[in-house]
């Protein structure tokens, strides 16, 4: 996974810049159940009023508010009021003075609201009590006329009772939780002019004040509060002003805000997709760039190592697994801790008491996860390996289709093909069925924790503990982080095949050439281009025995030194250490007296016109393709090399003669015009040393015979090295070596060899 990460690091701006945009996206998503919640609770059940103490309330409601008020609280009380006719009005306390003020005055508040709004039965039942406690302990004649009164209360009205024990009181009529019209009484001035006769003793009231006060917390302190806030808003009303205009006000205020959120979280959210697009797009140049930049540079070990067709999936499919999980990183990965994290606190600061049914909710999703990873995660790795197959087998049969047809093979192919395709889709079926259960459970899960949590949550509204919108902000927040774990947990099913891609990119990219630069590279005084084998041995990496041992030569400047030998003897082998293709594993190579591995590689390739064994051709036009070691060669150095290379001919019978297409590894010419314009190319080149590598077999003997005469007239100064299998092609050249399983059986012209070289004798009688 650290090479996941390890491509971000040149990023580090854009990821901080993402970074800032999603703690603003997340802000504004944990936001939103905040306002949910205080426009259910306070918007629409508390009327838009957020504190207990009424912005305005009349003289005799300040005055009747306090009578179960200690010292303490009676000035807290008053020094939030200033006096404005009949009327008090709440000064501009601060909000946490508010919340203080809130707290040291509900119970004294409620006490006195539930004494100012008490049902006729209730205050019958008060009555009544009353009279009992007044009956114990007195005259008979005392206990008999409370025994008659008693009988009485309930068919008497709340006016009635009040003048026949010379009570005042206030009665009104108001609408009850049910919406029908009920008969309220207002005992409080009773309970004044009580205290004033000396009727009621402190110690009473505070025995009273503190049985009242226990039975209103009974109910919790959210309905507590909630009596509050209605007090609050009646009295205010009471007082003239405009509650209805307050809720609306602030319901309009609290939607504003909200849909400010959902404006700013919008931006932030495309801003976040566009910068994450653009860094995972940028990962996946820089990673293609890496990775053709490094291959470039391979030698032939390096390329036998790896595998074309494994190259091809790292530098295509690898990097397009990683660029696509770098933007999700970006966008997603970074953005479920910010929801997740947030979303705990909120929970815990909502002190909902739930914060359990979280974590079991994360218990239960972390050991879901696990487990299928269990299961999953080693095949993640297989994958890859299956996908290297089958772009190794499609390869392979698309580029010998042609063979394939001519020996009736497509059948044997298909299921080659096929066995493949199988094997790579059985791994992907297990580890996609395996991930099926994953989207379910975490719906479950999530439908499982809102029953909880709705149920939990429905007892302890009923207890008067939490309120309706507290309890839908703790669904809201509960949800988001469950969902961030969800979105870590889809994550967790792409980040392992995109790290595996990740360490397959790693490996091609600080895997680097065997072929080293040399530190202080050397030139020749003078480039006449004198090549010299000097008791040199190569051995194949990995392998247990030399392909060439002990070859000395030289191929000297206005010469053709031919190589020939039977199949496999090391020919392509020899001549490949030329250009370090390969360095030798013993003894040395020089150019002009300085050994190969001394002089600066570009330099030295740029002295060699090779030509391989099998013609590769460019897409493109002729022209380019013989430009194609020098781009700035002129049209007549172009023509020049074509009538060398003996393609002028065939060139010129084509309708856009240099300018014709040809297509990609040059499939719209035959193999003998491919050779020819791979000759004419390294021709062009203008080289001091050329090498062909078995590059006349697929010519005439004919035009084999031309090609060779024009070389040794217009090239007469480059020296010609010329792997061959036809005897017939270096019958004339200077100096011929023959190669024996690696070894070199002789060196001389052809009389000589005929002569003296048993191996070469064999071979030029096989043919002439």
């Amino acid at each position: 996974m650290k090479y996941l990460f390890s491509n971000l690091k040149q990023y580090w701006r854009s990821v901080i810049l993402l970074a800032v945009l999603l703690v603003i996206q997340g802000f504004c998503e944990m936001s939103m159940p905040q306002y949910t919640q205080n426009i259910i609770d306070v918007g629409i059940q508390n009327k838009g009023i957020e504190h207990i103490l009424p912005t305005k309330i009349k003289d005799d409601e300040f005055e009747a508010a306090q009578i179960f008020m200690d010292d303490d609280q009676k000035l807290e009380w008053k020094d939030s009021y200033s006096a404005e006719g009949d009327t008090y009005v709440l000064q501009d306390l601060s909000e946490d003075r508010k919340k203080q003020l809130d707290k040291d005055l509900l119970t004294p508040i409620v006490m006195a609201y539930q004494l100012g709004h008490m049902t006729e039965d209730s205050f019958k039942d008060m009555i009544k009590t009353q009279i009992q406690a007044m009956g114990e302990g007195q005259s008979a004649l005392a206990a008999s006329m409370a025994k008659k009164l008693l009988a009485s209360i309930d068919t008497m009205s709340a006016d009635q009772i009040a003048d026949s024990m010379h009570l005042e009181i206030t009665t009104f009529k108001a609408r009850d939780e049910d919406g029908k019209e009920a008969v309220y009484v207002d005992v409080r001035p009773a309970m004044q002019q009580l205290i004033e006769s000396g009727n009621m003793s402190q110690d009473q009231l505070s025995d009273m004040r503190k049985k009242i006060s226990e039975t209103v917390q009974t109910v919790g302190d959210r309905t507590m509060r909630a009596m509050a806030i209605r007090y609050a808003a009646d009295t205010a009303e009471a007082a003239g002003v405009d509650v209805d205009g307050r809720q609306k006000s602030y319901l309009w205020s609290s939607g504003g805000r909200m849909v400010l959120m959902a404006l700013l979280m919008a931006v932030a959210a495309v801003i976040v997709s566009y910068v994450a697009s653009k860094v995972g797009a940028k990962v996946g140049r820089d990673l293609r760039a890496q990775v053709f930049g490094n291959v470039i540079d391979y030698s032939s070990a390096e390329m036998d190592k790896f595998q074309t067709s494994s190259l091809i999936t790292r530098a295509t499919n690898d990097v397009q697994q990683v660029q696509m999980v770098t933007t999700m990183l970006l966008r997603m990965v970074l953005y479920a801790p910010v929801l997740g994290i947030w979303g705990v606190i909120k929970v815990y600061q909502a002190h909902a008491k739930m914060s359990w049914i979280i974590f079991l909710g994360i218990a239960v999703i972390v050991s879901v996860i696990m487990t299928l990873m269990f299961f999953a995660m080693p095949k993640f790795k297989i994958m890859q390996k299956l996908v290297d197959k089958l772009n190794g087998v499609s390869r392979e049969i698309l580029t010998g289709l042609m063979v394939v047809r001519a020996f009736g093979r497509e059948k044997t192919e298909e299921k080659r093909f096929d066995d493949a395709n199988k094997d790579l889709m059985r791994t992907q079926l297990f580890t996609s069925r395996v991930m099926t259960f994953m989207m379910p459970s975490m719906m479950f899960i999530m439908s499982g924790l809102s029953v909880l949590i709705t149920w939990v949550a429905a007892h302890r509204v009923d207890a008067g503990t939490l309120e309706v919108g507290a309890m839908t902000s703790f669904i809201t927040y509960a949800m988001i982080v469950i969902s961030s774990f969800m979105i870590l947990t889809a994550m967790s099913v792409i980040l392992p095949r995109a790290g595996v891609a990740a360490e397959r990119i790693h490996e091609v990219a600080v895997t680097k050439s065997s072929i080293l630069e040399p530190e202080n590279p050397e030139t020749p005084a003078q480039t006449r281009g004198v090549i010299t084998f000097d008791h040199v041995n190569f051995r194949y990496p990995g392998a247990e025995v030399d392909a060439l041992h002990d070859i000395t030569f030289t191929a000297e400047p206005g010469k053709t030194t031919a190589i020939i030998g039977s199949t496999g003897c090391g020919k392509s082998t020899l001549v490949n250490l030329i250009p370090r293709f390969y360095d030798v594993t013993g003894g040395s190579i020089t150019m002009d007296g300085i050994d190969l591995r001394k002089m600066d590689l570009h330099f030295l390739r740029d002295q060699i016109g090779f030509v391989p064994q099998k013609g590769t051709l460019f897409s493109g036009t002729i022209a380019s393709n013989i430009r194609f070691g020098r781009p700035d060669a002129p049209d007549e150095e172009v023509k020049r090399a074509a009538e060398i290379a003996q393609a002028d001919d065939f060139i010129s019978d084509k309708e856009d003669g240099y300018d014709s297409y040809i297509s990609q590894g040059g499939n719209n010419v035959s193999g003998g015009q491919k050779q020819r314009l791979s000759i004419a190319r390294a021709i062009a080149k203008k080289p001091k040393v050329l090498v062909f590598d078995d590059s006349f077999s697929a010519l005439d003997m004919k035009t084999d015979a031309k090609l060779r005469a024009e070389l040794e007239k217009q090239e007469k100064d480059a020296t010609r090295i010329i792997v061959a299998q036809r005897v017939s092609t270096i019958l004339h050249a200077d100096q011929i070596l023959v190669i024996d399983e690696g070894r070199l059986a002789g060196v001389g012209t052809h009389a000589e060899l005929v002569s003296n070289c048993e191996v070469y004798r064999q071979i030029a009688s096989s043919q002439l």
